[in-house]
């Protein structure tokens, strides 16, 4: 559903689901938050899947190199350069391969 919702660009609607899935005891997991912050960057919402990638670390959610594709195409949307290149320069330090998307994005 949540992926359902990234594709139609209901970012919102892919939150509530997200959080909801808390609410229910089901855990959210790497392919649902990447959902969700795919979601906010085709939303323009850049801040809230830089939120999401941090509520991922703080729960112990494995990122891939979808997260981070998300997360850097979220913020060169939204022109946060700087952002971008954080992010690029964390996925490169976690050792989660880079990607030519994640690449291009943050030049």
């Amino acid at each position: 559903a949540i992926s359902a919702c990234e594709k139609g660009c209901e970012w919102e609607r892919a939150l509530q689901l997200l959080i909801s899935m808390g609410q229910d005891r089901v855990q959210p997991n790497t392919t649902t938050f990447n959902a969700s912050i795919s979601a906010c960057e085709k939303g323009g919402e850049w801040e809230m899947g830089l939120r999401l990638r941090s509520v991922m670390v703080q729960t112990q959610v494995e990122m891939d190199t979808i997260t981070f594709d998300a997360a850097i195409s979220a913020c060169e949307k939204a022109g946060e350069w700087e952002k971008a290149l954080q992010l690029f320069n964390v996925m490169a330090e976690s050792q989660v391969g880079s990607h030519t998307v994640s690449f291009n994005a943050a030049m």
